[in-house]
């Protein structure tokens, strides 16, 4: 199991000190918001793109996933009544997964809830093919490489009203059939739509490519009072050997020494949850 953290934490800092702040705090890898670049990933220069992947090498640490992958765009939804408009969104994500192939990266999460939302006079079996078709379609790019596309269940106080649990993921990745779609849980708001977040996690399963690390009060782990043993007991079971990365929603902390604490943090939980189960 390896530990990312998520750029976009680290604000005005130069891009290159989000690799270096990282290595330093000692996450295996970092998490690219492509807004943190430009707000379309089609406006980054391949020479940009190369000089991403030199400076992840340059600090020792990987590039774990993409994320927030439509932040910052406008013009996209995926489940649109207009055909025109999926069409260009498949296209964006396309271009997407190129995006996260090229700066080295194994994942792209997608969760962007404002632009996969049921809209009015659409019904949620139509939403549901529309989606899969734009989640197939991206899986289809990164198959070549197991790019993995990982499907993000987001509660609805994150603006979503649409794959609010993992169960629906995990059902949408085995609908598509695809070797490198499946699924992504989110800490936070698996805390508001499950049972419990260990069961989401076994739930998932194989099919999960990725975790988020995050606390209920938007914070890294440690900062409120979220038990991640249990869910590190819950990883160890379904074999996870992914990245687990810690997302915040609240910045108004000093970065390095927010995450820096979230990450040791974890690191005990899952020397604790590994000692309960020898």
């Amino acid at each position: 199991m390896r530990f990312a953290i998520c750029n976009e934490v680290f604000g005005d800092m130069p891009l290159a000190e989000h690799f270096s702040a990282a290595a330093e705090l000692g996450f295996d890898a970092v998490e690219v918001s492509p807004f943190t670049l430009d707000p379309y990933v089609t406006n980054i220069s391949s020479a940009r793109r190369q000089e991403l992947r030199r400076m992840a090498a340059d600090n020792g640490v990987a590039i774990a996933a993409i994320h927030w992958v439509l932040a910052k765009t406008e013009g996209f939804h995926s489940t649109h009544p207009d055909a025109a408009i999926r069409a260009k969104t498949i296209d964006y994500l396309r271009a997407l997964v190129d995006f996260g192939v090229e700066i080295g990266a194994g994942a792209m999460v997608v969760g962007s809830p404002l632009q996969r939302r049921v809209l009015e006079d659409v019904t949620y079996a139509e939403a549901w093919g529309r989606f899969g078709e734009a989640m197939a379609a991206a899986g289809e790019r990164g198959a070549a490489t197991d790019f993995k596309i990982c499907i993000e269940p987001l509660a609805p106080d994150t603006d979503n009203n649409f794959i609010m649990k993992t169960f629906e993921a995990v059902k949408l990745a085995r609908e598509i059939n695809l070797p490198n779609v499946g699924v992504i849980v989110d800490t936070y708001s698996a805390t508001r739509t499950e049972e419990d977040v260990p069961g989401a996690i076994h739930t998932a399963g194989d099919l999960l490519f990725h975790y988020h690390c995050n606390d209920l009060n938007k914070r890294a782990p440690g900062f409120g009072r979220v038990d991640f043993v249990p869910i590190f007991e819950a990883l160890l079971d379904v074999n996870f050997e992914r990245y687990c990365s810690i997302e915040v929603f609240d910045f108004s902390l000093d970065p390095k020494d927010h995450v820096g604490r979230g990450l040791q943090h974890l690191k005990a939980a899952l020397a604790e949850a590994k000692m309960l189960r020898t």
